[in-house]
């Protein structure tokens, strides 16, 4: 009885035991109407990509996020063709060293390179998109072509409030670290741009841990790649210059270490065990 009882216990050492897995809910808040900035895959267009970061304490499996924006020119929710995630780690990580020089910084920037990505064109990422308003209006903007040193922005703008709920098939599994969350939506006409949150995050919105920093919101385009400038204080500039977040949330649940699922499978074996041994 006691050997037929082992291969069974064995296996359970192999199976991730989510023991003192916390859960993940991350989010920067409502649209605070001061900001909206492109972001789009390169599908037939060049490529647009704008950052906000968020923090992860231990090891995580995001599972799905949400973000907002609005649809502008005319464009509908019939428009929305592919819908793409990027997570980037905070330059220096996975960048060339050094950079070209060719922005005002890169300190806190989003890397060169993203660290992992999903998206819908490729099964990896669902998405659904509903109307919250028909009109939105912002009080400044970034849209195609707009990156440019203290240009001041290309000023208001109105659209179509969307909400993206978007899921992640399979999940983001990230290490401990500081991340840029970088949602892009391809539009058969028009521009989707991303909704500014409130900086410092004010509630319901979810505050940073303790010991880091709320990042500005970055952007870039084909052709500032690989580098990127702060919306705010490059872009828009100014004495003093704005920061933006932008709005997103996260959710998911910390994933327990491998030593962690060992320990954990090592304690039933043995609890198992002594109950083999009770009952003979």
């Amino acid at each position: 009885m006691r050997l037929r009882l082992i291969a069974p216990v064995l296996c359970l050492t192999m199976l991730p035991v989510p023991l003192l897995a916390g859960l993940i809910t991350f989010s920067t808040g409502n649209p605070d109407g001061k900001m909206a900035t492109a972001s789009r895959p390169d599908i037939g267009v060049f490529e647009i990509e704008s950052a906000d970061d968020f923090v992860l304490t231990a090891p995580s499996r995001i599972d799905s996020a949400t973000f907002q924006g609005i649809l502008t020119g005319g464009a509908k929710l019939s428009d929305i063709g592919q819908v793409d995630v990027e997570i980037y780690r905070v330059f220096p990580k996975d960048s060339t060293i050094p950079p070209s020089n060719n922005v005002p910084t890169r300190v806190n920037s989003p890397s060169d390179n993203a660290f992992d990505a999903r998206d819908s064109g490729g099964g990896t990422l669902s998405f659904a998109a509903n109307v919250l308003s028909q009109s939105f209006s912002v009080l400044n903007s970034v849209q195609p072509g707009g990156i440019v040193l203290h240009s001041g922005g290309d000023g208001p703008v109105t659209g179509v409030q969307v909400e993206f709920d978007v899921t992640f098939t399979p999940p983001f599994l990230l290490p401990a670290d500081h991340y840029f969350f970088v949602p892009q939506v391809q539009l058969s006409t028009g521009d989707f741009l991303w909704l500014s949150a409130p900086k410092p995050i004010v509630p319901p919105g979810t505050p940073f841990p303790p010991g880091f920093t709320d990042l500005q919101s970055w952007t870039r385009d084909a052709n500032l790649d690989p580098d990127w400038m702060r919306i705010g204080t490059d872009v828009v500039g100014g004495t003093p210059a704005p920061t933006f977040n932008a709005v997103f949330s996260l959710n998911g649940a910390e994933v327990p270490e491998p030593a962690t699922w060992l320990l954990a499978g090592a304690g039933l074996l043995g609890f198992l065990a002594r109950r083999a041994v009770a009952r003979s």
